[in-house]
């Protein structure tokens, strides 16, 4: 690895699509507004190192590259070999001087790059700040995490606050409507569409907007995109003026999404309400799932798709990354851990993470380390198990259309349970503006 002189290197670790979307881009952002521009000429060139992650969807590093505040990115079947050798695909130079900073992964290996690079170390903790001594700053969400004052390490720590409460601030997103006003104002500028709404299918009244996350993945789309389908279905025949999306994944084709909406390609429709739904183009290039009933589920392609998130009045998700988002936005949610398919999760972290994987066997070992983990009645979305608590609805098990819209519509027709939802959401978080006092850090780190 050989150095140039005169610039800076700011290294960001990360892993998952939550952390590459909710973490990175916000911090990248202020780094930029801080630092200035590379592009061979600035100050600072900004890499994304990407680790292993058992939550990947793949698509990663396709995120990070498309963000123009990155200059370059490190896939993770490349990154054992850059941290045990600090050998990279493409023979990356490295300079002088630069800090290392943590937005996902395994704390250790940010103590790790910086001791090769010889380079300063910065950590965000979230809920846990690791590895004290190894580290030269921790920027941390809450108090609570800080040590006591008499604590040897004590002046480490600067609260931040919330990553993922930037989320609006970087996006410029509008302040989520009134439950009281319906949750979505008018509709304008969403093209939410339904049926029995007039000749263009826009919603001319104002409505409710209500979210469909069915997941990411095939093992979660193939229960999770039928059994959201038939509860917008049941939901709509009581609230005709209710209107739905779905935000498509980053890492989801379109093609892919429909095809787990389509009778003939996902079996598991039969078993959760029967029904199914087939892509609709419009000449405007907007996208449908347009159900037997004439309902149509509008396909939101912008991602990310806070800014229509931030409108629903109420979303139905799987579990994931996608319940930390909706949390920091303070979206009530039902979270449907559907088991119908009871193989269908496999991320799980270490050792069962690694055996629900294995070819040829890992389906065994998923079902059984599933049916042991539901059984400890555990909680599964991210709000509930900061809070150590439920906060939001969780419905786990065999799940039927008709359980999850009944709940959906009790709190629909109660607004005063969803608004205490929020509420709750917003106080567990941190207060936003962390991205950038991070990016304050890194210049007071570089200063040393």
């Amino acid at each position: 690895m050989t150095k140039d002189k005169g610039q800076i290197d700011i290294l960001i670790l990360s892993n998952g699509p939550g952390e590459v979307v909710t973490w990175v881009r916000p911090v990248v952002q202020q780094l930029r507004q801080h630092q200035g521009e590379d592009g061979n000429g600035a100050q600072v060139r900004i890499s994304v190192v990407l680790c292993p992650c058992p939550h990947a969807t793949g698509r990663e590093g396709t995120i990070a590259r498309g963000y123009p505040e990155v200059d370059r990115v490190l896939e993770p079947e490349h990154f054992w070999p850059f941290l045990l050798w600090g050998k990279t695909a493409d023979n990356w130079d490295w300079r002088p001087k630069g800090v290392v900073i943590f937005l996902g992964g395994d704390q250790f290996f940010t103590a790790i790059i910086g001791k090769r690079l010889g380079y300063r170390t910065i950590v965000y903790a979230e809920w846990e700040a690791r590895w004290q001594s190894l580290i030269d700053c921790f920027a941390v969400m809450k108090p609570a995490l800080i040590p006591p004052v008499t604590a040897k390490y004590s002046d480490k720590f600067t609260v931040v606050g919330d990553l993922m409460g930037d989320i609006a601030l970087s996006l410029s997103l509008p302040s989520p409507s009134p439950l009281s006003k319906g949750g979505w104002g008018d509709g304008e500028g969403l093209g939410v569409r339904a049926s029995g709404q007039g000749e263009t299918g826009l919603l001319t009244q104002p409505g409710e907007l209500i979210g469909l996350l069915p997941g990411s993945k095939p093992a979660k789309l193939a229960q999770g995109v039928p059994l959201t389908l038939a509860v917008a279905s049941l939901i709509h025949e009581k609230r005709p003026q209710t209107g739905f999306a779905i935000p498509l994944a980053p890492t989801l084709e379109l093609q892919t999404l429909a095809n787990f909406a389509s009778e003939s390609k996902n079996p598991l429709i039969a078993k959760l309400g029967g029904t199914g739904a087939k892509l609709i183009r419009e000449q405007d290039n907007s996208y449908f799932l347009e159900i037997s009933s004439g309902l149509r589920v509008q396909i939101w392609t912008e991602t990310p798709a806070y800014g229509l998130l931030s409108q629903c009045r109420l979303c139905l998700t799987t579990v994931g990354a996608n319940t930390a988002e909706l949390g920091s936005l303070a979206v009530p949610m039902i979270v449907l851990l559907p088991t119908q398919q009871l193989d269908a999760m496999r991320a799980w972290d270490g050792i069962p993470g690694l055996l629900a994987n294995l070819p040829l066997v890992g389906t065994v070992f998923a079902k059984t380390i599933n049916w042991l983990v539901l059984r400890q009645k555990r909680l599964f979305a991210w709000p509930n198990i900061w809070a150590k608590q439920e906060i939001v609805p969780e419905l786990v098990g065999e799940l039927s259309p008709e359980v999850v819209a009944q709940l959906a519509l009790e709190l629909l027709e109660q607004p005063q349970r969803l608004e205490a939802m929020r509420r709750n959401l917003q106080q567990l978080r941190g207060e936003p503006g962390a991205a950038a006092k991070i990016a304050q850090l890194v210049l007071a780190q570089l200063r040393l």
